[in-house]
């Protein structure tokens, strides 16, 4: 049945969701009025509450969720925090960002609370420095390493090549979001995605299937297929997918105002597993590891 969440009907995924399904990346936004965004922030979302993604996740017949610290918030992860709560260790966990300003306790609290992992939003603040990059994933290795988490990156396949020698000696799990911002219309032999490649393949990365919207301008995406088909290939204990619901970043960012509200992309998640499923050839042994086993084993369901 199709089910409409913030104004977007979402079409069933048309095959057999397994047990424990996981979708590894969501946000939530909101109450507005609860959750204040930070000034340094690059738009302003809409609300999307967590009664919304659960609603979201039985659309989908999904078990687990993990909400990811959006940008909008900076390093106050409270939003994020309340949703987990509201959905229960069972279903959730998060992913966090912090800062210096971050104490030691509210890592504890965050732990306890189901964070596993913290966020280092390269590619949204424009940061294309190895150097500046190179120092913040030391810093965040060190403060988060004896908690057990992982580290996640946004950024792009030209950071990723730079910083190739870094990821794989960083002694911790690493996790690249939305194929690495790769460029789907540029194919298999574009400059960085055989470094990205090279990462998951030799164990030292994990990468999300996640956000096709992003890497490519086509209807349906068809040329995501070999990028996705390339990433499973080699590695497929080290895919995760994630719809990215609501899928942020909805009109040209530096258009509006901070008092503009920006639209969410309007994207069919059943659609998205679908497509899943044909990267994935409909190997059901290949879809329980997607998206079950890996992310259970990852995020500690």
């Amino acid at each position: 049945m199709n089910r409409a969440i913030l104004g977007v009907t979402h079409s069933p995924p048309g095959f057999i969701v397994p047990p424990g399904a996981c979708d590894c990346h969501t946000h939530v936004f909101g109450p507005a009025a609860r959750f204040g965004f930070t000034p340094q922030r690059l738009y302003t979302p809409g609300d999307a509450l967590v009664e919304d993604l659960f609603a979201h996740q039985l659309a989908l017949g999904l078990d687990r969720v993990v909400i990811v610290q959006p940008s909008t918030y900076g390093t106050d992860n409270s939003a994020t925090l309340w949703g987990m709560r509201a959905l229960g260790p069972k279903r959730a966990r998060g992913v966090a960002v912090i800062g210096p300003e971050t104490s030691d306790a509210a890592l504890a609290e965050m732990r306890t609370a189901g964070i596993r992992g913290v966020r280092l939003n390269l590619q949204t603040a424009g940061q294309n420095d190895p150097v500046a990059a190179r120092a913040m994933l030391a810093e965040a290795a060190a403060r988060v390493g004896p908690l057990g988490w992982h580290i996640q990156v946004f950024t792009n396949l030209a950071m990723i090549e730079a910083l190739a020698a870094d990821f794989a000696a960083l002694g911790l799990p690493l996790v690249i979001d939305h194929m690495g911002a790769s460029r789907a219309e540029l194919g298999l032999g574009q400059p960085g995605f055989a470094a990205l490649v090279k990462l998951i393949g030799d164990g030292h990365a994990h990468v999300k299937l996640s956000a096709p919207h992003r890497i490519s301008s086509l209807p349906g995406y068809p040329d995501v297929a070999p990028i996705a088909r390339a990433l499973i290939a080699a590695n497929p204990a080290r895919m995760l997918w994630g719809s990215d619901w609501p899928h942020p970043g909805g009109s040209a960012r530096g258009q509006t105002d901070l008092a503009t509200i920006e639209p969410f992309h309007g994207e069919d998640d059943g659609l998205g597993l679908a497509r899943l499923a044909g990267w994935a050839d409909h190997e059901q042994a290949l879809l329980q590891a997607i998206l079950v086993d890996n992310p259970a084993r990852l995020y500690g369901f």
